[in-house]
């Protein structure tokens, strides 16, 4: 080898070292920038909701969509509706006929007679308790079995003959409750949304099915056909204020029960998937 060449040599074997380790200080700054990203790849599974399941081509069972529908209906989040969704029949006549209506119907009485007892009851007998009757002390069970539970439009002259037959069922647990109520000291006035042309027959059926000895059964008259059943309840309550009592407890199955003015101190409110009243 001559000098030339082997000075050559010598230029290219640094020149490949210089290289190499330029490549390995590159090498290293990467493997310092990336010290801070986690290992690839992350995959989050975020909860879908139920639209995108449905785009996606899983649909949410009939069964799982009544369900929400009912519990909204329960909760008041539903606009006004007059006759329940077609595809939710089945879903609420199984719910009606099986054992978790009496079981919502006993809770709510439950809760409604510990309040009851830890009420302080005056000794001037003022103090009330407002129950509904359709629905919530007399079932229509079996009028509304007969017109799909709650599918087919109400027919109110169908309805009005149901009631004249007098034949309404107790709820066991509103009976209960109401027994409760009165042996406390509570003044139980009934204030329903029948007219009053149904007095009789509405007295009749009330005693045969053992509730006795309520203060005072309130009825529609004429001036009160054309009012929503929140105004006409909540006029009738703040008639009870003025007279001087003090609503403390008050029990329907509908939110038009319960809510408007002179409301009562606790509301409880029983289960019906069936109607809804405004």
């Amino acid at each position: 080898m001559t000098r030339h060449a082997g000075a050559r040599l010598l230029l290219v074997v640094a020149v490949l070292s210089a290289a190499a380790i330029a490549a390995e200080g590159v090498e290293a700054a990467v493997v310092v920038d990336d010290a801070h990203l986690l290992p690839r790849p992350l995959v989050i599974e975020l909860p879908t909701t139920a639209a995108a399941e449905a785009e996606k081509g899983e649909v949410v069972p009939a069964e799982v969509r009544c369900a929400s529908w009912r519990l909204a209906g329960e909760a008041n989040n539903l606009a006004p509706w007059k006759s329940l969704p077609e595809e939710c029949a089945g879903y609420v006549r199984e719910y009606l006929t099986g054992v978790a209506y009496r079981s919502d119907l006993e809770v709510v009485a439950r809760e409604a007679s510990a309040y009851a007892r830890t009420a302080r009851v005056g000794d001037d007998g003022r103090d009330a308790w407002v129950f509904d009757v359709d629905e919530t002390l007399l079932s229509n069970l079996p009028y509304y079995a007969d017109h799909g539970y709650g599918l087919e439009l109400f027919d109110h002259r169908e309805f009005d003959k149901w009631v004249e037959r007098g034949e309404a069922p107790a709820i066991p647990s509103s009976l209960k409750l109401y027994n409760e109520v009165r042996d406390l000291g509570f003044k139980t006035f009934l204030l329903t949304g029948r007219s009053e042309g149904h007095h009789g027959v509405t007295v009749d059926n009330l005693k045969k099915q053992g509730f006795h000895d309520w203060d005072k059964l309130i009825l529609r008259a004429p001036a009160d056909r054309k009012k929503t059943a929140t105004i006409y309840k909540s006029e009738k309550r703040k008639e009870m204020e003025e007279e001087g009592y003090r609503i403390l407890g008050n029990s329907g199955d509908q939110w038009s029960d319960l809510l408007g003015f002179s409301t009562s101190a606790r509301s409880f409110k029983l289960p019906n998937p069936m109607y809804y009243i405004p």
